[in-house]
């Protein structure tokens, strides 16, 4: 942490310029996405003329590279190389020559478009909104490229083909790179038709590429937030209090001023900093720090009292996220009828690489270096703490390793505090890096907050469910942000709810209902948000439900799902290839869960072995993926598998507690995660499609969950209602 190196240079207007010219050739496109349906085309540039367009979308140079500029971020889930296949497909480019490269923060050319003037990455969103952006802009390339050869060879525009890179006019022998006719391209119209090509025509969209990372994260040249340390930077951590939201009291920082290397200790809202010419020694400095906290606003009940008193409310009817026929009177008219409860803990998010960023502040200016997952957030929020426009707030996005939501909050809290640090030794310049240790992590906050779930069907005579009641008790993670207005509606947070409220069986009397509480603990979304604990809790209950009626899993499901052609379709090709219904030997057992989230469809079937101990075992998850278009294969499976290996570690053993207000846990030896040993054997398959793409990378961990719950009650007769299994000693 103590060594040196370069700075990313600030992606100013002459340097992303520079960067993209060879002599004068050179081919920059702007571009302003309408929001109906299609990009306005700005204007072509000359790459080295002094206009630079920034909501460029690609750039090609004279050495024949073409740059897609992308506008999320990469933090593991292979979005680079996505999107650019995306661009490269339309421009008919052969993918040895695409190279990478981040946006800029800015959110009027760059937004998420299903986020309206936002840019930032999450709720799988990236390849669906891009799609037909990145489309469009790499047939303008195109089209341009082919007007830049049809005037310098005087032939006609549609006689020239593109291909794998390769401009070609047959008639006359003629061929020319991408590089040797970007100079002429800038200076020329763009079309006002942009034909697309017909997906029968794709050469890279649903193939194996290879990704545009794997090199550089092999090598070490990837460029992440914690390898970035500039001359003169100084190491910042700070000590936060024990208990949420208790504030400071007092601190005697004597002891860590006296630590060799410790440069400054300074207050902050959050708490106190100290800053020191390495991490070792800002470390030493925080653990001399001697401070009192006043903790009379701090949340202090335990887990323990947080479940009783979710346990009472749902003893009483909440607030109707959905309500469909009778519930009470099928109920009280059912031959058979079931209740179960279900237990979800508080989850960290626990990414590989904590929470850190580099922020030089001066007087006019903000620069910051992270792994950034909401720009425009975290640019209006260091602009707020730092008394400037958000304008004034350059964010460098690099690399992430790893998020799972965790780096996406609307109070973009570990930016500003960095922020923060800065302004408070006196916005001189000075490089700032604020680290989160993996303790700061997992006793941070921002969790996927604990909920309880309580279940009541009923059977007709001939088992068929007729009844279905579903109440929901726990915090909301939209209350008190800027997106409450949207996702919060009478009441009903719709994260809360998501994968319960839109229930897609068949039951004719159906409620689903919403305790919100109030608990000082704060929570964030978590890879696949409501999916997390609804997915587990409507599918292990219908497969209760199956049990009593005497129905097959799979079948009960087909029946119900009549009309709903693709989740039928993912539990079939799932069930075909795990090869449901036959024997396995004793104390072993197969499950099965399918759901829809981010307009995706999954169904998993899991293998599991139960020994004698009760100790699980999950031997094999067969998956079936229904994501539209498939981009990139490969990174969808690698996507499914991570998913699924991150849904099993929080399965088997994650839970954060409580204990009179503290965390308990601190660091993997108590906050586990998943062993390489422990990963199953993993079969990914997707549904062909010609529907638009949508995400997968929250798709991996719904449908785990319950899949394996079931699998164990098959194997053992065993529900496992109260998560992690470890709480059970299942893990």
């Amino acid at each position: 942490m103590d060594g040196s190196r370069e700075i990313p240079p600030t992606p100013t207007r002459r340097a992303f310029l520079q960067s993209s010219a060879a002599g004068f050739a050179g081919l920059v496109l702007g571009f302003t996405w309408t929001g109906k349906g299609r990009l306005g085309v700005n204007a072509a540039q000359a790459a080295a003329d002094g206009r630079f367009a920034p909501n460029a979308f690609v750039r090609i140079a004279g050495d024949n590279t073409v740059t897609v500029v992308i506008k999320h971020l990469e933090m593991g889930q292979g979005i680079d190389t996505g999107l650019a296949t995306i661009l490269a497909e339309e421009l008919d480019a052969d993918w040895a020559q695409i190279r990478s490269e981040t946006a800029p923060a800015d959110a009027a050319v760059y937004n998420n478009l299903n986020w309206g003037p936002v840019q930032g990455t999450g709720g799988s969103s990236s390849i669906a909104n891009s799609y037909p952006q990145l489309r469009q802009a790499g047939a303008a390339a195109r089209a341009l490229l082919v007007s830049a050869a049809a005037e310098t060879w005087g032939v006609e525009p549609a006689t020239i083909t593109v291909k794998q890179g390769v401009i070609a006019h047959a008639a006359s022998g003629r061929s020319a790179r991408f590089g040797e006719l970007a100079a002429k391209a800038a200076t020329l119209p763009i079309p006002a038709e942009l034909p697309l090509k017909e997906p029968r025509s794709f050469t890279l969209i649903g193939t194996r590429l290879p990704r545009l990372d794997s090199a550089a994260k092999t090598d070490g040249t990837a460029r992440f937030a914690l390898d970035i340390m500039p001359p003169g930077t100084l190491v910042a951590l700070i000590r936060r209090p024990d208990r949420f939201h208790a504030t400071l009291k007092s601190v005697e920082a004597g002891a860590a001023r006296a630590i060799a290397g410790v440069v400054d200790v300074v207050t902050v809202p959050a708490g106190v900093a100290v800053l020191a010419k390495g991490f070792w020694a800002a470390k030493q400095g925080r653990d001399a720090l001697a401070v009192e906290w006043d903790e009379a606003a701090a949340e202090k009940r335990g887990s323990a009292e947080l479940l009783t008193a979710y346990q009472a409310l749902a003893a009483t009817p909440g607030l109707p996220a959905r309500r469909e026929g009778d519930v009470a009177a099928a109920l009280a008219g059912a031959a058979k009828r079931i209740t179960a409860s279900y237990q979800f803990p508080y989850l960290a998010h626990a990414p590989m690489e904590p929470l850190n960023c580099v922020v030089v502040l001066t007087p006019d200016g903000c620069d910051i270096w992270a792994g950034d997952q909401f720009q425009t957030m975290d640019q209006a929020n260091a602009a707020a703490t730092a008394g400037l426009k958000p304008e004034q707030v350059r964010i460098h996005t690099v690399y992430a390793g790893g998020s799972f939501g965790r780096r996406a909050n609307a109070a973009s809290d570990y930016i500003v505090e960095a922020v923060s640090i800065a302004k408070a030794v006196g916005a001189n310049g000075t490089p700032i890096k604020l680290i989160w240790t993996r303790e700061d992590d997992i006793k941070g906050g921002r969790y996927r907050p604990m909920y309880y779930h309580t279940l009541e069907g009923g059977l007709d005579g001939d088992g068929n469910p007729v009844a279905w009641r579903h109440r929901i008790i726990g915090q909301s993670i939209i209350a008190g942000t800027p997106f409450a207005k949207g996702f919060i509606k009478e009441g009903i947070d719709h994260t809360s709810v998501e994968g319960a409220a839109n229930l897609p069986y068949a039951i004719p009397n159906l409620a689903v209902e919403l305790h919100t509480t109030e608990v000082g603990v704060p929570v964030l979304w978590w890879r696949s948000v409501g999916g997390t604990h609804n997915a587990y809790a409507t599918e292990a209950f219908l497969d209760e439900l199956g049990e009593a009626g005497g129905q097959d899993p799979l079948a009960l499901r087909r029946r119900l799902l009549a009309g709903h052609s693709r989740h039928q379709g993912v539990l079939d090709l799932a069930a075909a290839k795990s090869d449901w219904g036959s024997a396995l030997s004793a104390g072993r057992g197969r499950g099965i869960a399918v759901h829809e989230d981010f307009h995706t469809f999954v169904a998993q079937v899991a293998e599991v072995t139960v020994a004698p101990s009760g100790k699980v075992r999950v031997d094999r998850i067969v998956c079936a993926v229904d994501c539209g278009r498939a981009i990139n294969p490969d990174v969808i499976k690698a996507q499914i598998e991570g998913g699924i290996g991150y849904g099993l570690a929080a399965l088997l053993y994650g839970r954060v507690t409580l204990a009179e207000g503290r965390v308990e846990q601190s660091n993997f030896h108590d906050y586990q995660v998943l062993r390489i040993d422990e990963m199953p054997k993993i079969e990914v398959h997707i549904v062909p499609s010609d529907a638009a793409p949508t995400g997968v990378g929250e798709l991996g961990v719904p449908a785990l969950g319950p899949a394996v719950a079931n699998a164990v009650y098959a194997a053992s007769g065993k529900r496992i209602r109260v998560l992690p299994f470890e709480e059970t000693g299942n893990a």
